[in-house]
């Protein structure tokens, strides 16, 4: 495993063995050693939307609230990392495949992994339907109902990551005959091509009536999803 769990809010890396790592700005805790610090260019580029038209140019407009800004360490030393006293997960994926994650909840991940800026309501590689303009639209109107962003980070390759949550993680198996509901403040983030769709269970005679559960993210395919234990924001 690459990061090292110190406790349930710090992670260690040594720089020798996994190589370089790039962490969100102002996540370095503290270092021993020969390490090098240095701004990471922010992924150019919306993937996962094929079709966007005019939609690009304000895709692009938005990356800049939708992506943490970043730093690379490089070097021969050990860096720990923690951001806030939130709690951390690391994420194998040794194996390879595909993480999604909201910015503001991933920590840090080995360089080696390939990371680009998705629309929310894009489908995982492999999977049907779900990308384009009604995709972003999609992700849009969720992003409005939850709270979270239009767009979602995406990592692929072989390495590992670690998200932030509040209260811990819960890893939940997805692939059974029935999809697996989640609270869109909760989920954190999902491996594998798991396919995410919000789902209102609001009726207008319901209006005004229906507390914090009017929507639900309703999660299916194959793979894992992260939640926490909490509803809070990061």
């Amino acid at each position: 495993m690459s990061f090292t769990k110190i406790n349930s809010k710090v992670v260690r890396v040594e720089l020798s063995r996994t190589g370089p790592i790039v962490a969100r700005r102002g996540a370095m805790l503290f270092y021993t050693g020969n390490v090098r610090f240095s701004p990471h260019q922010v992924p150019g580029g919306v993937g996962g939307a094929p079709g966007l038209g005019g939609m690009a140019g304000m895709a692009g407009r938005m990356l800049r609230g939708e992506h943490e800004a970043t730093m690379i360490a490089q070097g021969d030393g050990t860096v720990h990392y923690g951001f806030r006293g939130l709690e951390t997960h690391v994420v194998d994926m040794a194996s390879g495949g595909e993480l999604r994650v909201e910015a503001s909840r991933l920590l840090a991940h080995t360089a080696g992994l390939q990371s680009t800026v998705v629309s929310a309501g894009a489908a995982p590689s492999g999977g049907g339907g779900g990308g384009g303009l009604l995709g972003a639209l999609r992700g849009a109107a969720a992003g409005v109902a939850t709270g979270t962003g239009m767009f979602t980070t995406q990592l692929t390759g072989q390495g590992a990551a670690v998200v932030l949550a509040h209260g811990g993680v819960l890893e939940l198996q997805v692939g059974g005959p029935a999809p697996v509901i989640v609270d869109p403040q909760a989920f954190v983030a999902s491996l594998g091509p798991v396919r995410t769709e919000l789902k209102s269970s609001m009726r207008w005679r319901n209006v005004g009536r229906t507390g914090g559960e009017a929507m639900q993210l309703e999660c299916s395919g194959q793979g894992i999803v992260y939640v926490q234990a909490s509803e809070e924001k990061l």
